[in-house]
């Protein structure tokens, strides 16, 4: 008979509201501009000693507003129109309209620069409703850039008990000049993909355990019209998942697989995409326990798998024209009695065996299972897993860079220029072939882990370890273990988790349904 468990009350989370994006016709001059407490031009680098600064659309209609020789004003508050700058000049403030003039630097206006340069604004303005010029004339690229900047930059992780919910630097961005609401829209779907992501990351797991997540997979399928499709523990048993169920056997919370799919309208030649996640909702290490500091971010260890779902969440509010399946891969890593041990063999599904070295190397095993799972029944063209995999990823190339691997050099290509586009960075990392004897065990089909003191290449060596699993398909393996966190805000990210990889798949599948 089993012991019953009792939990202290757990708080309830109250989650950020983004600020509502309005766009206007008119010019800083001509627009309707009550109830704005900010006005923001964009401004460009100039040419040289002559014109140091190039006023860009609105910042000369902002000059007449306010009063003042805008030349003059920004040579006397050092505005050089670099990127990413955002400066509030001391100006009148006229009767009627907005009090403070912030001029914007940005740079080349590029996508990126733009991104930048919005989540500077975010920054710099301060309280009340922001009208801005930055997307004006810039293009559907440049529009969705300066959404997402100033959406993302501004957000606010969940809070609970009396701590007050942080209010976003405007509750209102008015996009005035020429601009098209579908861009606007589109970024919104975009941003909302890396909202949902962080926020599913920064709850904590005393909340977030894999029926929480089965909880939330069903509120956004039910509001984004998915099917889902869930596969509890003895389900698991049945069918043979012998990964998810050893990581998942410490702990008092069973694991789950869930499959979440966005399915277009019927069309011939529509491609089938696989995206897995993994979902490790609390990683202690097992019977190989981190050390306390180590265990700290933990409840982040399954962004993947919440990277997954609002991937496929913002495939179906953007209907793209590619039917995508997600598949979520859960589980608590903890420590008990019937913890899964070094030297156990433990068979996945499709019947894959693998020799368990290390207990804190689970994420392999549960990606393993899904992999073998999508190869195997859901015949996808193409199959991407994203994981909070090893701290060797992080270590080779820190936070802004996730790690990449692939065989096929066209899907590295797709999502390398889906990653430069999204300015959620990859840097592409060999399978040596060469490191594959490694992972030969006597006892199964593969080691866990390479147990050769000192050989390093942690990452490269998990990404070998589960192409096997990925069969003939076209895969590719994300590792965001450096990306997924932190640790100050940059840019659009934030401080904590980053919505890492959600941007990413959402511009790589548009790439792919471009393409069929």
């Amino acid at each position: 008979m089993s012991t019953p468990t009792v939990t202290a009350a757990a708080p309830e989370l109250r989650r950020w509201t983004p600020p509502v994006v309005e766009v206007r016709r008119g010019t800083p001059a001509t627009a309707d501009l009550s109830g704005i407490a900010v006005l923001a031009v964009p401004v460009a680098p100039g040419e040289g000693a002559d014109t140091p600064l190039q006023p860009r659309p609105g910042a000369a209609d902002a000059a007449v507003r306010h009063g003042i020789d805008l030349a003059a004003v920004c040579a006397a508050e050092a505005v050089t129109g670099a990127a990413a700058t955002a400066t509030r000049l001391p100006v009148p403030a006229p009767e009627g309209g907005p009090q403070r003039l912030v001029v914007v630097g940005v740079g080349d206006s590029s996508p990126t620069a733009l991104r930048r340069s919005a989540a500077a604004l975010a920054r710099a303005a301060g309280t009340g409703d922001v009208a801005t010029t930055l997307a004006d004339g810039v293009g559907p690229a440049g529009t969705r850039a300066v959404v997402e900047g100033f959406l993302l930059a501004s957000y606010s992780p969940p809070v609970t008990g009396r701590k007050a919910a942080a209010e976003p630097p405007a509750r209102r961005l008015v996009l005035l000049g020429e601009v098209a609401l579908a861009d606007v829209r589109h970024a919104e779907a975009t941003a909302a993909a890396t909202v949902l992501t962080r926020d599913l990351a920064a709850t904590p797991s005393n909340l977030k355990d894999p029926a929480w997540m089965v909880a939330q997979v069903h509120e956004v399928a039910a509001a984004a019209r998915l099917k889902v499709e869930v596969r509890d523990a003895d389900r698991l048993r049945r069918e043979g998942f012998g990964g998810l169920l050893a990581v998942g056997a410490g702990s008092a919370s069973e694991p789950a697989l869930v499959q979440v799919g966005w399915t277009p309208r019927a069309r011939p030649g529509v491609p089938h995409v696989v995206l897995v996640g993994k979902g490790i909702t609390y990683d202690t290490g097992g019977l190989g326990l981190k050390p306390r500091e180590s265990m700290v971010a933990m409840k982040t260890d399954m962004a993947g798998s919440a990277a997954v779902l609002a991937a496929v969440a913002a495939a179906a509010r953007l209907k793209l024209p590619v039917r995508v399946t997600g598949l979520l891969a859960l589980a608590e890593n903890s420590l008990g009695a019937s913890s899964y041990r070094p030297g156990d063999v433990v068979r996945h599904y499709g019947g894959r065996t693998t020799e368990v070295n290390n207990t804190d190397a689970e994420g392999r095993l549960v990606l393993g299972d899904a992999l073998a799972y999508a190869d195997a029944v859901l015949a996808p063209d193409v199959v991407v897993d994203v994981a909070t995999l090893t701290g060797a990823a992080g270590l080779a190339l820190g936070k802004r860079h996730a790690a990449l691997f692939s065989p096929d050099d066209a899907l590295a290509d797709q999502l390398a220029a889906a990653a430069a586009a999204t300015g959620e960075r990859v840097w592409r990392m060999p399978l040596v072939e060469d490191y594959r004897p490694a992972l030969a065990s006597d006892l199964a089909d593969a080691r866990q882990v390479v147990t050769t003191p000192g050989f390093g290449a942690g990452a490269v060596v998990a990404a070998l370890f589960l192409r096997p699993f990925a069969g003939g398909r076209r895969w590719a393996h994300l590792d965001i273990a450096g990306t997924g966190r932190a640790d100050a805000a940059e840019h659009e990210v934030t401080r904590g988790p980053t919505g890492f990889g959600a941007r990413l798949l959402v511009e790589w599948l548009e790439s792919v349904a471009a393409g069929a």
